[in-house]
């Protein structure tokens, strides 16, 4: 182990979506909704849902080999392997396992981490450690989520909101001053019933019963989670932007969880961001859940709106109640290395 902390920074992105659009209008001839309202209420007006015969880990690899190709960096150089998802393919094993399989990763540990929305910042953060103390150099965050499969689509409350997607990133070292400056991860656990599934686990296993009510789908009180997310969001980013010894008008670009159009602009009013520097992509994924930052990033990072020295914000909330964030400073162009 170094006497230093070594910097850790992305090495490279990636990020996969499935072809099948649903649409606001399609949405319209299944629940008692309208584009109108999906539109207004959330900004939403399409989303992506997987084929039946894909799963979870299928999009994970596909974002992951972007994100390696990306990187420079081949799959049996990986140290480990983090997928963040609240939807993974089976209870055992983790589907990280199978992810490295399929890459052909053997020398790289794998597993998953459950913190709804907020799981990529949770794995990226953790990522970073391992890298600051020395412990590995290579490691893959993927943020993969087919929620299709877990949405009650005769709830109109829920099943316009969520899109399938995976985004990835490669972590590594970075020179001194540039990769992750600050993050920060929370929790408000008492919240936890405004987001969950009640039943499939321990507490509520699978039974005609739980079928017949579908408390295997996602349950919400969309209220509740609005009212966290607005402060959290504001919350979080000045915390961190703070802890990275910056000014709000040091931020080049934040990037929020996609979850709704009116909670991401509330939090640009309040950090005093032009939307022009705020990355939204809602309107065309919907809520992918912890894909949904890596997937932005991805974007951004490919369309040419991220610059090496751009410090950037991103912060997410979730189910638990959980929020977290970090703030980097991006050091990589496109197809160059970060080795240091």
């Amino acid at each position: 182990m170094p006497n230093h902390l070594i910097q850790a920074g992305i090495l490279g992105v990636g990020s996969y979506v499935p072809e099948r659009i649903l649409t606001n209008k399609e949405l319209e001839q299944m629940v008692d909704t309208s584009d109108e309202w999906i539109t207004t209420r959330t900004g939403i007006r399409e989303r992506r849902i997987a084929d039946p015969a894909v799963s979870t880990s299928d999009l994970a690899v596909r974002a992951s080999r972007k994100a390696l190709e990306h990187a420079g960096v081949k799959p049996e150089e990986l140290d480990l392997i983090i997928l963040t998802t609240c939807s993974k393919d089976m209870p055992l094993p983790a589907g990280a396992c199978l992810v490295q399989t399929e890459l052909g990763a053997p020398q790289a540990g794998a597993f998953d981490l459950e913190a709804g929305c907020s799981g990529f910042v949770y794995g990226l953060t953790i990522a970073s450690q391992f890298i600051a103390t020395g412990a590995m150099k290579r490691i893959l965050v993927i943020g993969a989520e087919v929620l299709s499969r877990i949405i009650n689509w005769q709830d109109r409350n829920t099943c316009v909101l969520f899109g399938d997607g995976a985004g990835a990133v490669v972590v590594g070292p970075v020179a001194p001053g540039e990769g992750i400056l600050a993050s920060k991860l929370s929790a408000e656990g008492a919240g936890w019933e405004h987001l969950y599934i009640p039943a499939g686990g321990a507490k509520m296993p699978a039974d005609p019963v739980t079928v017949e009510k579908k408390l295997h789908y996602v349950h919400m009180n969309g209220k509740e989670v609005f009212r966290y997310a607005t402060r959290v969001m504001e919350e979080e980013s000045i915390h961190l932007i703070k802890a990275a010894n910056l000014r709000l008008e040091d931020i080049d670009l934040l990037i929020p969880h996609q979850a709704n159009i009116r909670i991401i602009e509330h939090a640009a009013r309040k950090l005093k961001l032009p939307m022009e520097k705020v990355v939204v992509n809602l309107d065309r994924y919907g809520n992918t859940s912890s894909a949904s930052i890596p997937l932005a990033l991805d974007e951004a990072v490919k369309s040419g709106r991220v610059k090496a020295g751009d410090n950037i914000v991103m912060v997410a909330f979730g189910a638990g109640l959980t929020s977290g964030g970090i703030v980097l400073k991006w050091s990589k162009g496109e197809g160059e290395s970060n080795e240091t």
